[in-house]
């Protein structure tokens, strides 16, 4: 508990009032909670960033989504390799890297799970038999069919509040702010 000093009059006469306010981290939670930033004033300013919401909203969209996801072992990042080699005829890891900002070892390690479950495979490169591409195989893509379902609940969950020119208006401006990191 925090405690205040308050003028009581005199000159210079002060004496602790206490908070009687419980500190957040030991509310209870509820199956409703109130707002966080309904009584928190630094939240207040944190919700004031864009940015930080941009980062809030991302986090709350991986999370829904590896929710759905949580039943086939696999997460967001797997998603994103598979949906990057439904665009092509196959990649080598380096370019998976590049293209969807992962660490070149966080490649390797997510092109291992999917093999172990028989939605991508290394082949030879057609162009070079030394190098290697990871190519997504059949089952892979009855998975990305089955998943995309989940991932248009996951969006119509977090824009509900937005109506439908909203949301494309919403779209068109994340597309225009991310400009080329996207490519």
């Amino acid at each position: 508990m925090h405690a205040r000093p308050t003028h009581l009059g005199g000159a210079g006469n002060t004496a602790p009032e206490t908070e009687t306010r419980e500190p957040a981290i030991a509310r209870k939670h509820t199956e409703n909670p109130a707002p966080i930033d309904a009584d928190e004033p630094w939240m207040r300013a944190l919700h004031a960033d864009t940015g930080y919401l941009l980062y809030r909203l991302g986090l709350r969209s991986g999370q829904l989504f590896n929710a759905f996801l949580q039943e086939s072992g696999l997460r967001l990042r797997h998603y994103a390799v598979l949906r990057f080699l439904a665009t092509c005829e196959g990649a080598l890891q380096r370019e998976l890297s590049a293209r969807l900002g992962y660490d070149p070892s966080a490649i390797v390690g997510l092109v291992d799970d999917l093999e172990k479950q028989g939605f991508a495979e290394r082949r030879p490169a057609p162009d070079d038999r030394r190098s290697r591409i990871v190519v997504l195989t059949e089952d892979g893509r009855v998975f990305l069919r089955d998943t995309d379902q989940a991932g248009l609940r996951v969006t119509e969950e977090l824009l509900t509040p937005l109506s439908p020119a909203e949301r494309e208006a919403l779209h068109t401006l994340l597309l225009r702010v991310a400009g080329d990191g996207l490519d």
